[in-house]
């Protein structure tokens, strides 16, 4: 099921191979550290909601910051989960468990977020960014040629 639905986002071009983008890949690391602050202003501010929210896309930024910096362009969360274990071999259960938590603390009322919850989503924020900086920071340009044909193989 994982590669059907890799190659019907592929066909439906959400998920595409693409050139190496240094500008967005900074654009995407920006992104994530404005996220990341926020969702330290808002959890400083009581609004433990609003703090996972933002401690989940600081999340998804910097994994599309990866993506752009390797030629990968990924229009769908869940996809962007796959690939990021399927292609890159990097553990992505935090990223999944962040994203079902943004879920239900946005759309279902009864599963409002307690301060602990929220803290802990940041703290896992932190180290995830942190991790997948490092890893782009060292990227070489075989490694980006592995990932990419990597890709190609996941998808086709």
């Amino acid at each position: 099921m994982t590669n059907e639905f890799l190659k019907r986002m592929v066909k439906e071009k959400v998920v595409q191979l693409v050139q190496p983008s240094e500008e967005m890949k900074e654009a995407y690391l920006r992104k994530s550290n404005s996220h990341l602050h926020s969702a330290r202003v808002l959890f400083e501010n009581g609004l433990f909601e609003e703090s996972v929210s933002m401690s989940y896309y600081s999340m998804y930024h910097s994994v599309m910051a990866l993506f752009f910096a390797t030629g990968i362009k990924c229009e769908n969360h869940s996809a962007t989960i796959l690939l990021l274990s399927g292609v890159f071999d990097f553990d992505s259960r935090q990223l999944s468990r962040a994203k079902k938590e943004r879920i239900d603390k946005q759309y279902y009322a009864s599963s409002a977020p307690a301060r602990s919850d929220a803290e802990a989503l940041l703290r896992v924020a932190e180290v995830f960014d942190s991790s997948l900086l490092d890893r782009i920071d060292r990227l070489t340009r075989d490694q980006i040629e592995q990932y990419r044909a990597k890709f190609l193989k996941s998808v086709l």
